[in-house]
């Protein structure tokens, strides 16, 4: 098909070949398999308003929407103004993990808002004229390594076993992810004189979605014990997770 968006100007595409069905959206499955992202992260955003989780959760969730719209975007014109658009939500959302996670020990409350704030306004003017694929992979990694030794502390002091099974479910959404991302990057060539393309990168989204989901779940588990609020993890229609509150009346 002819495109609407004309020429692939991104410096990134992926093992999906393009306006297979429709002329509007190069990369049909990738950008689709967006919507579990914005439906979970809709679901947490409800939770946490509900319940009147800090405003840091309800941000969480509406920077997940954010960065699967962004995605979207990207993966349906393949134009370099929409990667900006995916990839700079990319790191604000993790700069936002970690202001979630190392701020309860944190002594200045507003240092480290401050710096966080001026870093992701930086970095998103420094990548808008400086692109490079390695460096952008190379920073985003490194953000994400930053909240693992929080994540594992979080989950040692955490003695709720269904609180637990959250964080498991965690890891085992982002090792399939990181599966799929991997074996679409790695076997692309093979892949593309298939007959069958598994998607790979688009299963990569879904997992991310679900990953996501249980990240922000464990987080408000974990913030709700040290605020005293008496979490608990149950179970809708027994078998999705959510976090639910009893906060002290005085509170």
């Amino acid at each position: 098909m002819t495109s609407f968006w004309g020429p692939v100007t991104s410096t990134t595409e992926w093992c999906e070949q393009n306006y297979v069905h429709s002329s509007y959206i190069a990369e049909f499955y990738n950008t689709i398999s967006n919507i579990p992202s914005i439906v979970l992260a809709l679901i947490g955003l409800v939770i946490a308003l509900s319940q009147q989780f800090e405003k840091r959760f309800s941000i969480l969730h509406i920077s997940n929407m954010i960065l699967a719209i962004g995605s979207m975007l990207f993966h349906a014109t393949l134009q370099r103004l929409q990667q900006q658009g995916d990839e700079t939500p990319m790191v604000w959302e993790m700069l936002l993990y970690i202001y979630i996670l190392y701020s309860p020990h944190w002594h200045y409350k507003t240092t480290m808002p401050t710096f966080l704030f001026l870093y992701g306004v930086l970095f998103a003017i420094f990548h808008s004229q400086i692109r490079s694929n390695f460096g952008f992979k190379a920073h985003y990694i490194t953000l994400c390594l930053l909240c693992i030794p929080r994540m594992y502390k979080y989950y040692i002091h955490t003695h709720d076993k269904n609180a637990k099974h959250l964080a498991k479910l965690y890891l085992i959404t982002l090792f399939l992810g990181l599966s799929c991302w991997g074996f679409d990057r790695v076997f692309c060539r093979k892949i593309s004189i298939w007959e069958f393309n598994p998607q790979g990168h688009a299963l990569w989204h879904v997992f991310m979605a679900f990953n996501s989901y249980f990240a922000n779940e464990f987080l408000m588990f974990c913030r709700a014990q040290q605020r005293g609020w008496d979490p608990r993890v149950v179970y809708f229609m027994g078998g999705f997770p959510y976090v639910k509150i009893e906060k002290p009346k005085a509170q």
